[in-house]
């Protein structure tokens, strides 16, 4: 009878261990085809037959067999990409995998894990943020004012998004509230100062914008992961068409007034351009919450596919570039997870922010906005290629160089 209780008493610990791992993958960000496998992997190491299904919103795990089987439903809502706890989730799994250390010992690690304080405090945050805006600038071609403008104006919406973050505030009112903010503050700042207002606006957005999200969604679904791909799908096309909601309420408003004159600025040179591919990964990287060890590899995995990307794209299209950029940040990833045994996730989350198809989306919403229907529609028609053209180079990246770890 005793030793009846005792396999009881451990069943219960081993699947409430289960429930936990899924649980805090899912918070901090962990795809479906990434928690699926890695937490199959984990139950396997631990003999408990185990079958995981995610989406954005819940985790659905049955565990054991015959009658002996279990089947929890966990309602999790999918939190933000934490990259510092997603290391320490993974070193805690694989020494759990190795027997080095036991289910009890990895759930005290685990929860150590989950409340350790945030990587970077609060200023260092919102000085992340500005810079990696005024990169984007930068990038999309922004004079040395846009860049001002843009950075101010990115620290401003990261502060508010952070608030929100700790507030228990209803969802659904800040992507249209942060749209209008900046469409009407940068449209503003043109009354008084030579800047493109229409640039500003896009590049100040560049966090809020769901382009790697929806890029991971195409992954999911592209990899089978069909519920959790078609959701997650769903929530950010919704998140777009409400952020672009508010950029469109602004540009009514503003319609009233007179028109800012958009400036002929001069464009900044060239070494501009690279400062900000060097400083707007290692921005990235805060905004992920990466540790400072992990940067190197993350600038040397992101510059490689932002020069691929932009060789490839000035010989064949925007499509093969983000095809041959996404090829390269996924094989410099899985080459990071092979040597260095950590989650290829470390430096491919940043990488996939520099070539992301969101600003094209945006594009796409706002120029229908704006009635030039059919530049909408071939934006939206380009979003869509250059989105499966990023998810054919990872998934290519995969055959070619597997990653040593699932995560």
């Amino acid at each position: 009878m005793s030793s009846s209780h005792s396999a009881a008493c451990e069943q219960r610990e081993t699947h409430a261990f289960l429930l936990r791992a899924a649980e805090l993958l899912h918070r901090y960000g962990t795809p479906s085809y990434r928690l699926e496998g890695v937490m199959s992997k984990v139950a396997d190491s631990l003999r408990v037959s185990s079958v995981f299904l995610y989406t954005p919103t819940a985790l659905v795990i049955a565990l054991g067999s015959g009658a002996e089987e279990r089947t929890y439903l966990r309602r999790v809502d999918s939190g933000d990409i934490d990259i510092s706890k997603v290391l320490a989730f993974d070193a805690t799994l694989e020494d759990l995998e190795a027997g080095k250390i036991s289910i009890a010992e990895a759930a005290a690690g685990l929860e150590t894990a989950a409340s350790a304080p945030a990587t970077f405090n609060l200023p260092v945050s919102l000085l992340a943020a500005a810079v990696a805006c005024a990169g984007v600038a930068v990038i999309f071609g922004g004079s040395m004012m846009d860049t001002i403008v843009t950075g101010i104006f990115g620290c401003v919406i990261a502060w508010v998004i952070t608030l929100y973050q700790r507030s228990f505030a209803q969802r659904g009112w800040l992507e249209p509230v942060l749209g209008f903010t900046a469409a009407i503050a940068a449209f503003l700042v043109a009354q008084w100062v030579p800047v493109n207002d229409r640039l500003i606006t896009l590049a100040t957005l560049i966090l809020p914008i769901p382009g790697l999200t929806l890029t991971i969604a195409l992954t999911e679904l592209a990899s089978g992961h069909l519920s959790s791909g078609s959701a997650r799908l769903a929530g950010a096309t919704v998140n777009l068409f409400t952020l672009v909601v508010g950029v469109a309420i602004a540009w009514r408003l503003s319609g009233v007034w007179v028109q800012p004159v958009q400036p002929m600025m001069k464009a900044l040179p060239e070494w501009c351009l690279w400062i900000a591919v060097t400083l707007t990964p290692l921005a990235f990287s805060v905004v992920f919450k990466a540790p400072t060890s992990q940067w190197p590899a993350i600038l040397l995995v992101v510059v490689s596919g932002f020069v691929a990307s932009r060789l490839a794209g000035s010989m064949a299209g925007p499509e093969v570039g983000a095809f041959v950029g996404a090829l390269v940040v996924g094989c410099g990833s899985n080459i990071y997870a092979r040597f260095l045994n950590r989650p290829a996730m470390v430096p491919q989350t940043p990488g996939l922010m520099i070539l992301v198809p969101g600003s094209i989306g945006y594009k796409s919403l706002t120029a229908m906005v704006e009635s030039n229907t059919i530049q909408g529609v071939e934006l939206a028609f380009s979003m869509s290629i250059v989105g499966v053209a990023l998810v054919g180079g990872l998934l290519l990246a995969n055959q070619i160089i597997s990653p040593k770890r699932i995560l």
